[in-house]
């Protein structure tokens, strides 16, 4: 009798080592989650695709040089409660992005929340928690 149970037991243990990768996602190591960069800026498209929503726009600094941020948030149905939709942007819109910027200095980082022209805010986390002064940058981004 004891001796049923065995395979079945074996069965359910292999299928939980079996499901065990698909519970991985990468960390967030990639981004400096000490600080906050504030940039303004241009879309230049915004991709609403699983696994992550990311949001490409063009910052013109003080010189006139153009540097081209890549701003990357959750999965779409991660970000619907939050007000974000397949047409929060249009190519030409003018943005203020707050997010966590790369470890490795690039133009670009986990977005926090995008401040639209009309100051509508769209934040990337649970409503409430980041409310951002799009009146002033809060960090140099170079």
């Amino acid at each position: 009798m004891r001796n049923r149970y065995i395979p079945m037991l074996l069965l359910i243990v292999g299928l939980l080592v079996s499901v065990t990768p698909l519970f991985a996602h990468h960390a967030n190591a990639v981004f400096d989650t000490e600080k906050k960069v504030t940039v303004k800026g241009t879309v230049v498209v915004w991709l609403w695709a699983n696994p992550h929503c990311l949001l490409r726009f063009d910052v013109t600094d003080d010189k006139g040089e153009v540097a081209h941020w890549v701003g990357e948030t959750q999965a779409p149905i991660n970000m619907i409660g939050n007000g974000w939709r397949s047409d929060s942007f249009k190519p030409g819109d003018e943005v203020t992005v707050t997010l966590e910027p790369l470890r490795n200095g690039k133009p670009g980082g986990s977005m926090l929340s995008v401040v639209l022209a009309d100051g509508k805010v769209l934040n990337t986390r649970s409503s409430g928690i980041y409310k951002p002064d799009a009146s002033k940058p809060e960090e140099d981004p170079k």
